[in-house]
């Protein structure tokens, strides 16, 4: 069914069974048979995007960097030939989770370890910004600033240590002004917090 362009949805429904549980086993299958994925994108109209000479020319790049420096290129370089290179990449990663990646691409980079795995520093952007996002939830539901003293826990306590950690490296200049403009702008007020008061005067 899967391969006919059906989703994970209209399969649970067909099956009588949970989405989450369709969606389990078509992880499996997916793993099993690194076909289906595109099988599936085509035959439910999605077309595996076109191979160019550019992005042949790119891959053959992306590879011979690898091979030189054992690593994968960044975002972050201060090379623009780097951050091209990690920007090509970054959209093969993307096709391949859709099952738009080209056979030719993907026979391609499979020579590459673990390539379609987000390095550490793709994944700690992504881990900033669901912080950043839950921060968010979390004070337009009228909460306070959280606190990260030991004495709080749970949400208010991992919020609190990573609000903390953000003030921290803004005051040392380790923040970039990118995730400053991002938190000035989604949590207005985060750089001071909490405003303290005094403590009201007890008589006698």
């Amino acid at each position: 069914m899967y391969r006919r362009g059906l989703g994970r949805r209209q399969i649970a429904e067909l099956v009588k069974a949970a989405p989450a549980t369709v969606g389990y086993h078509l992880g499996i299958a997916r793993k099993t048979d690194p076909g289906l994925q595109a099988e599936h994108q085509v035959a439910a109209g999605r077309k595996p995007s076109k191979v160019t000479v550019q992005g042949l020319e790119r891959m053959q790049q992306l590879l011979a960097f690898v091979q030189e420096t054992g690593r994968y290129p960044s975002r972050h370089s201060g090379t623009k030939s780097e951050r091209t290179l990690a920007a090509w990449l970054q959209r093969r990663r993307q096709e391949a989770r859709t099952g738009a990646l080209p056979p030719t691409f993907r026979d391609g980079l499979a020579v590459l370890p673990a390539w379609q795995t987000a390095p550490r520093a793709e994944a700690d952007e992504s881990r900033w910004l669901e912080r950043l996002q839950a921060l968010a939830r979390y004070r337009a539901t009228g909460h306070e600033w959280p606190r990260h003293k030991a004495s709080v826990s749970g949400e208010e306590h991992e919020l609190g240590v990573w609000l903390h950690s953000q003030r921290y490296k803004l005051r040392n200049g380790e923040l970039n002004s990118e995730k400053t403009d991002m938190l000035d702008s989604n949590l207005p007020g985060w750089r001071v917090g909490r405003k303290r008061g005094r403590r009201p005067l007890i008589d006698g």
